[in-house]
């Protein structure tokens, strides 16, 4: 038997995403971002609140990055959830966060989360208080201590957590269950 619990977004598993990047004066906002995730092969969309520090910083620079949380770097990532740059401008440093300049776009890249996508916006719209944004993926960097043999990332290594939108917990994904698009040919 299932039970209804009405529209929500139970979407299992719910990446936790650090959105970063500079506001006009060259300062460095990052947030966590609940609702976010692959368009297509070379494009990512995040759904943000539009009077957010991070949502004018894109509007005005056009770019941000998006970095994977983990298990290793949980609080600081909660934390970027629950501060507000407009009332925290410091935020970085306070939750322990170093960052760099990205090669590829105008937007920090935070040095602790193991895998960061580079972005550039291609498009803003705004529905109600939210905005939808699609962005342009153009490069990825992965530290290497989460790769394993032939440069393909590990997902135990990585420990990527996952927000349960339920019980409004992180949790860590990690471990196979089976080889993708190839598994179900037992089936035929």
């Amino acid at each position: 038997m299932k039970k209804n619990f009405g529209a929500k977004p139970f979407i299992y598993p719910q990446p936790v995403l650090i959105v970063a990047s500079y506001g006009e004066d060259g300062s460095v906002d990052a947030m966590n971002v609940a609702y976010g995730g692959v368009v297509n092969s070379n494009r990512i969309q995040i759904n943000i609140g539009a009077r957010h520090k991070s949502s004018e910083n894109i509007r005005a620079k056009q770019a941000f990055t998006v970095s994977i949380a983990d298990a290793k770097h949980v609080e600081a990532a909660d934390y970027l959830g629950i501060v507000s740059g407009h009332d925290e401008p410091n935020k970085i440093e306070k939750a322990g966060l170093h960052t760099v300049k990205s090669e590829f776009v105008d937007a920090p890249v935070i040095e602790e989360f193991p895998i960061t996508l580079e972005c550039k916006v291609e498009e803003i719209k705004q529905y109600d208080q939210t905005l939808r944004i699609v962005a342009e993926i153009v490069n990825v960097l992965v530290d290497d201590s989460v790769l394993g043999d032939g440069d393909v990332i590990d997902t135990d290594k990585l420990e990527a957590i996952s927000l349960a939108p339920s019980s409004h917990k992180y949790v860590k994904i990690g471990g196979d269950v089976a080889d993708a698009f190839s598994c179900g040919n037992a089936l035929k």
